[in-house]
C-alpha cells in the first residue's frame, strides 16, 4: 500500500443508507455518489451504533463506546483527556483539520440558530484547522469558528461555503500527508430552511415512501417561509418531509461533485483515500415513526451509508459486506496510513476485511443502544439495547418489548420474530450476543436516571460505566498513543 495517503471523511448528518440510489433508492440522481461508488467500494453493513449525533460522533473521533466517553445524549463536553484520531494522525506528522459540524461540545447550550464556540485546546480534540461550529441550523448564511474565539459568517449555502474552507486547507497544507473531516449538517431537519431551490427542481413531485412507512401528517406551523421556493409544509408529513431531505440529499451529492474535482485538478486524487458517510440515519416514517426522528433501532436509523474510495488500492465497482461500526473506522483508517492506533480505542481494525483480504478477521455482531427519549436531556421511555448482524436485528427495550427481524428475508422489518416459534432459535443467539456485547460494554439497560451523574453541572463527563473519573479538563496520557 501507498505510505502516508491523505484521508478525507466527508460525513453527512442523518443520511440512511435506503435513502441513495447506491444502495436502492430511485427517485433521485446522485451522479457524483454514484461515481464515487464506481471508482470504491460499497459497503453494505456500515451501522450507527447509537444513531443520535453527539454520541455517533464521539464513537468516531474517539474509537470508544459511550459506555466509556459518557456521550450519551448531545451537546455533551468532551473529556479533554480523550485522544482523538486528530492526535493519532498529526503524532504521525499529518495536518488535520475539522471543518463543519461538530456537536461534541455544549456550545450555544441549548441549540439555537446562532453563532456557539467551542474554545481553542483539547475541546476541540487535536483538530489543527478549524472553521467548524458545534450545532446550529441555519443553513443559509451561517457561521463558524476560526482558528481563534471569533466566529466568522459564510455566505450562500453550507455545502458550498464548507467546501471554500476545505480547498483552503488543502491548498495550505502543501505536500504535507492530511486528515480532514468535512462535516455538513445536511440532510438532517431544521425549522425553516433546507436547500437551495435548484435542488428542489432534481426532486420529483410525487415521492413514494418504502412499504414500512406512514405518511404521517402533524401540522407543525413554522415561525418563518422556507427557503428554496416551498409553501410551508407539515414538518410531520412524511412525503413533504422526504421531499426536503432528498432536496438536501441532492446537495451532498453537488458537494461531493465539487470536492472530487478540485482533488483531480490539484493533483490529490490519488493518494487521497476518500470517505463518504453519515453519523446516524433518519425514520422518514418508518415503523410509523415521526419522519425526522432517530434514535431508534431500525435499519433507517442505524444503516448508514459507507463509500470508500483509494485508487490503485481498493478495488474499483465492488461491494464489501464487512460489518463496521463507528468505533471501528478509528483503528482501521490508522491501520490503513500506518498509523500506529492508540491504546485507548476500543474500535476493531478492519483494515484486512476493508481491502477484502482472505481470512482477514471479522466482527460478526455490533451492539446498538439509546439511552433517552430526549435529544439534550434525559427522559424515559426510549431505552433499549440491541444487536445487529449481517444477518439480523434483535432489541430488548426497559418496558420488556422484544423486537427481531430477520434482514435477509424482511429488510424493511415488518415481520417480528420475537415471539413467533420460527423465531426462537435465532433469538436465543442474538439474545446470547447482545448479552456478551453489553458485559464486555459494562452496560446495563437502566432508566435513563441512571446516568445523570455521569455529568457535573458544566454538562462534562465525570463518571463512565466503570465508575468516576479524574477531574474531565485533564490533560491525555501521550503515552496511550503509543501501542504496548
Amino acid at each position: 500500500m501507498p505510505s502516508n495517503p491523505n484521508v478525507l471523511v466527508i460525513m453527512a448528518d442523518q443520511l440512511r443508507a435506503r435513502s441513495l440510489p447506491v444502495y436502492g433508492e430511485t427517485q433521485i440522481p446522485t451522479p457524483h455518489l454514484d461515481r464515487l461508488a464506481g471508482e470504491g467500494v460499497v459497503f453494505d453493513h456500515m451501522i450507527a451504533n447509537c444513531p443520535l449525533c453527539t454520541p455517533s460522533r464521539a464513537m468516531l473521533v474517539t474509537g470508544r463506546y459511550p459506555q466509556t466517553t459518557g456521550h450519551i445524549i448531545n451537546s455533551t463536553r468532551t473529556r479533554h483527556s480523550e485522544i482523538s484520531i486528530a492526535d493519532a494522525f498529526a503524532h504521525a506528522g499529518y495536518a488535520t483539520g475539522w471543518i463543519g459540524k461538530w456537536h461534541l461540545h455544549t456550545g450555544a447550550f441549548p441549540a439555537a440558530n446562532q453563532p456557539d464556540h467551542v474554545p481553542e485546546g483539547r475541546d476541540r480534540l487535536g483538530f489543527q484547522y478549524w472553521r467548524a461550529y458545534n450545532m446550529h441550523m441555519k443553513y443559509f448564511d451561517g457561521w463558524v469558528n476560526r482558528d481563534d474565539w471569533e466566529y466568522e459568517q459564510w455566505q450562500g449555502y453550507e455545502t458550498q461555503a464548507l467546501n471554500r474552507y476545505a480547498f483552503q486547507f488543502l491548498e495550505r497544507v502543501g505536500d504535507q500527508p492530511f486528515l480532514l473531516f468535512l462535516s455538513p449538517h445536511q440532510p438532517h431537519g431544521t425549522p425553516y430552511e433546507f436547500a437551495p431551490a435548484e435542488c428542489y427542481a432534481r426532486v420529483p413531485k410525487n415521492l413514494t415512501l418504502p412499504a414500512n412507512a406512514k405518511d404521517i401528517t402533524e401540522p407543525i406551523p413554522l415561525s418563518r417561509p422556507v427557503r428554496g421556493g416551498v409553501d410551508k409544509p407539515a414538518r410531520g408529513d412524511a412525503k413533504a418531509m422526504y421531499r426536503h431531505y432528498l432536496a438536501m440529499t441532492i446537495a451532498l451529492d453537488d458537494m461531493l461533485g465539487e470536492m472530487l474535482g478540485f482533488l483531480e485538478r490539484a493533483g490529490l486524487d490519488k493518494n487521497t483515500i476518500v470517505v463518504f458517510l453519515a453519523d446516524h440515519g433518519s425514520q422518514v416514517g418508518a415503523q410509523g415513526v415521526h419522519p425526522w426522528e432517530k434514535r431508534h433501532p431500525y435499519e433507517d436509523s442505524i444503516q448508514v451509508p459507507l463509500i470508500i474510495r483509494w485508487p490503485g488500492v481498493l478495488p474499483g465497482g465492488t461491494r464489501n459486506d464487512c460489518l463496521t461500526g463507528m468505533p471501528d473506522l478509528f483503528p482501521t483508517l490508522c491501520a490503513l496510513c500506518g498509523v500506529p492506533v492508540p491504546r485507548t480505542v476500543e474500535g476493531t481494525n478492519l483494515a484486512g476485511a476493508w481491502l477484502a483480504q482472505p481470512d482477514a478477521p471479522r466482527q460478526e455482531a455490533v451492539l446498538t443502544m439509546n439511552f433517552s427519549s430526549r435529544y439534550d436531556w434525559f427522559g424515559g421511555g426510549m431505552e433499549w439495547r440491541g444487536v445487529r448482524t449481517r444477518d439480523a436485528m434483535f432489541v430488548r427495550w426497559l418496558n420488556g418489548k422484544e423486537e427481531l427481524f430477520d434482514l435477509r428475508a424482511d429488510p424493511l422489518e415488518m415481520n417480528n420474530l420475537a415471539e413467533r416459534d420460527e423465531g426462537r432459535a435465532l433469538r436465543a443467539r442474538m439474545e446470547a450476543r447482545l448479552n456478551d456485547l453489553m458485559a464486555r460494554r459494562g452496560d446495563e439497560l437502566v432508566p435513563c436516571d441512571h446516568y445523570r451523574s455521569w455529568l457535573d453541572s458544566q454538562r462534562r463527563v465525570v463518571r463512565n460505566a466503570f465508575g468516576p473519573l479524574s477531574h474531565p479538563e485533564e490533560p491525555p496520557d501521550w503515552s496511550l498513543l503509543r501501542p504496548v
